[in-house]
C-alpha cells in the first residue's frame, strides 16, 4: 500500500471521488501544512493556522497506478486557481501536494509538468514537505456518503463525481 497526501480545496470533494475509486483502500480527511498544533475545522477555516484541508489516500499500486491517482487529483479540481476552489477562498483551500522525501517531491514536480499541458493557465499547486497530518473530526469523514441530501454535496460534489466517472470510468465506480 502507498499513501499520498493531497489538498484540492474542500476535502469533502476529493474524499468523495477517491472513496469510489478502485484500488483505494482508505481516504482520511484532515489538516496539514500549517503551524498550529492540533488544528480543528473552525480554526483551519479561519485561515490563520497555515493548514490546508487535505486528505490522505491509501491505495494499492498493484491495482491502480500512482499516476492515475494523481491524474484524478489534477482533473477533479482547478490546480490553476491560487488559494481558491469555487466559493472556498483562502490558503486553507490551496492546491498542494505534500511530499515525504526528495524522490516523491521530484515525482510530484514531474506530474505537475505533465498535467500542465491540459491547462492554459499555469498550475499553482504547491509542493510542500509533509509535516504532521491531523485527521479531521469524525463529522468530516465520509461526508459525502453520510450527507447525500446536503446542498454542498448536491451542487458542488455531485458534478465533480460525475466528471471523475466520465474521465476515469475504468477506475471510478
Amino acid at each position: 500500500m502507498k499513501t499520498l497526501t493531497l489538498a484540492a480545496g474542500c476535502f469533502w470533494c476529493l474524499e468523495a471521488v477517491y472513496s469510489m475509486t478502485r484500488g483505494v483502500e482508505s481516504v482520511v480527511s484532515g489538516y496539514t501544512g500549517g503551524h498550529t498544533p492540533q488544528p480543528d475545522y473552525y480554526s483551519v477555516c479561519s485561515g490563520t493556522t497555515g493548514h490546508a484541508e487535505a486528505m490522505q489516500v491509501t491505495f494499492d499500486p498493484e491495482v491502480i497506478p500512482e499516476d492515475v491517482i494523481l491524474g484524478i487529483f489534477f482533473t477533479t479540481h482547478d490546480p490553476t486557481s491560487l488559494n481558491r476552489q469555487g466559493n472556498d477562498v483562502g490558503t486553507q483551500y490551496r492546491s498542494a501536494m505534500f511530499y515525504r522525501d526528495e524522490q516523491e517531491k521530484e515525482y510530484f514536480a514531474a506530474q505537475i509538468e505533465k498535467w500542465q499541458e491540459l491547462f492554459s493557465r499555469p498550475i499553482v499547486t504547491t509542493l510542500e514537505p509533509l509535516g504532521e497530518f491531523f485527521p479531521a473530526e469524525p463529522v468530516h469523514q465520509q461526508f459525502y456518503d453520510n450527507n447525500p441530501g446536503n446542498g454542498y454535496c448536491t451542487f458542488i460534489i455531485d458534478p465533480k463525481v460525475a466528471k471523475a466517472r466520465r474521465q476515469w470510468a475504468e477506475w471510478v465506480a
